[in-house]
């Protein structure tokens, strides 16, 4: 391991966790023939307008939904259709969680650095078990900004309180490293199929 990496910074969604349990496709693959949603309309009445505000803090998942689905799906409660996401959207690449835990146990500090609202970043570390790999969570909804922002990275680093190019992120979004890169942290455009400790050693 590179003696002047202090900490990684690991991404979430599309690193950690890749969608449905089963197969790994979108968790909103089987929405409209589940829960009776189109998956475009949740896309264009949710996501498009409020998404930006839940996923820095400034609206809850519960507040912002709940409008939504009166109109476009009132035979679905907010509770329904988060329970049905946060199950949908687990699974966990377990190989990569191995060599989490092998380099954590060798002194490398690991936390996650992901845009999350506060609902699913709790889960993320209790229920699908996070928590026991990282040493903690640095998300948007708490920090107020979002990757690729260059105030989350800085926020984040003082928070660890490590030189910024000690920090290695983890990402599978190229925006997200660029910014990182840009904000003096190293970092690796993520795809899977490598070993993390071999793609930390090309750095």
């Amino acid at each position: 391991m590179p003696d002047l990496i202090k900490a990684l910074m690991m991404d979430v969604d599309g690193v950690l966790v890749r969608g449905r349990p089963e197969d790994g496709r979108h968790w909103s693959t089987s929405l409209e023939t589940d829960l009776g949603l189109r998956a475009d309309t949740l896309q264009q009445e949710f996501f498009n307008v409020y998404w930006e505000d839940v996923v820095l803090g400034r609206l809850t998942l519960e507040d912002s939904l709940s409008p939504v689905l009166r109109k476009i799906a009132p035979h679905l409660s907010p509770e329904q259709l988060i329970a049905y996401w946060f199950e949908r959207d687990s699974r966990l690449d377990h190989d990569l969680l191995k060599e989490l835990a092998t380099l954590r146990s060798s002194g490398m500090p690991i936390y996650l650095a992901t845009n999350q609202e506060h609902r699913r970043a709790q889960h993320l570390m209790q229920n699908l078990g996070l928590a026991e790999y990282v040493d903690g969570i640095h998300y948007s909804a708490q920090l107020g900004t979002r990757k690729p922002s260059r105030d989350f990275f800085d926020t984040v680093a003082s928070k660890v309180e490590l030189p910024a190019n000690t920090l290695v992120l983890v990402d599978d979004t190229l925006d997200n490293v660029t910014a990182a890169t840009a904000a003096g942290w190293k970092a690796l455009h993520w795809t899977p199929g490598r070993s993390l400790a071999d793609r930390l050693q090309e750095l």
